[in-house]
């Protein structure tokens, strides 16, 4: 072993003090001033680009792995904002390498921050946005296509964007949600577990009805309907004995819950029909008032 070490200095000496390795040292060595205080030589250039090569290769490999889950739509919007990204990984690595090789970039970093904050400062609303619309394709929380509820409005997402969300209501209204409000507050997503949700209707009888009666005729005007499925089985609960009713729900099955509002109203419809031809009442609230006079008035 130290037979090999012995020869491989004699190479490197041999190699050192031939004049091809002094060109090339001189070569590399070569310095260009481009102030009083920065001077970059041709090794500090061939480190640059190294190093340029060397981040090129790592965001090539970190954008298949981000985007290997993603579908073909999404991924032309995700490639934009990576380019972005791929930009400012540029701008640092080329700042570190130049301080790396002795050049005095105190002042392009100090800058560069306070640049960096006032942006950040002015823009960090935008930047919210962005980086929601970054977690929604990465993580697939919501897609094309599916029902949202967010703040109490109620949409189907048609267009996923980078700031924004675009989403179309149950009375044909465009909803722009910006992305970041999906960090701030619970979203529900109605069709993630598939398109059909269960939906109920419900209404209170008087007291005294013959509650396995209603109970029929619930079912009964819930399956009249054309848009409830008659694979799912249509159930009927007892809630509550309230102040001035027997309160009832009906629940079914819908294929599309984005439109469950004309289905619920016809079904309405059909149990006040069916109620009225069975004389079963729903009542309205009522009160019984004692007056209590003093015998002395």
């Amino acid at each position: 072993m130290i037979q090999e070490l012995e020869k491989l200095e004699k190479i490197e000496n041999a190699v050192s003090n031939s004049s091809w390795g002094h060109k090339i040292k001189d070569f590399l060595n070569l310095h260009v001033e481009i102030t009083d205080k920065i001077h970059i030589s041709v090794l500090d250039v061939i480190a640059i680009i190294t190093a340029i090569f060397i981040t090129t290769l790592v965001l090539r490999v970190l954008l298949k792995l981000i985007t290997k889950k993603l579908p073909d739509e999404e991924k032309g919007k995700f490639n934009v904002v990576f380019g972005y990204f791929r930009w400012l990984v540029y701008l640092i690595i080329l700042l570190i390498t130049l301080n790396a090789v002795g050049v005095n970039v105190t002042a392009v970093f100090a800058a560069s921050a306070a640049l960096m904050i006032g942006i950040g400062l002015a823009l960090q609303t935008l930047f919210q946005d962005i980086i929601s619309g970054i977690f929604i394709l990465v993580d697939q929380t919501v897609h094309v296509g599916d029902i949202i509820e967010l703040e109490g409005k109620v949409g189907r997402v048609e267009e996923i964007k980078l700031r924004t969300t675009r989403a179309v209501t149950i009375d044909n209204k465009v909803l722009i949600i910006p992305n970041h409000l999906y960090l701030e507050n619970s979203l529900y997503n109605w069709t993630q577990n598939g398109t059909t949700t269960r939906e109920s209707v419900a209404v209170g009888v008087a007291y005294g009805s013959d509650v396995q009666l209603v109970k029929k005729l619930l079912i009964q005007a819930a399956n009249s309907h054309p848009d409830v499925m008659a694979t799912s089985e249509t159930v009927v609960r007892f809630d509550n004995f309230g102040d001035s009713s027997l309160d009832f729900r009906v629940v079914f099955t819908l294929a599309d819950s984005f439109n469950a509002g004309l289905p619920k109203s016809d079904i309405r419809f059909e149990i006040d029909r069916l109620f009225r031809e069975h004389n079963v009442s729903i009542p309205f609230p009522q009160r019984d008032i004692h007056i209590i006079q003093n015998p002395n008035q």
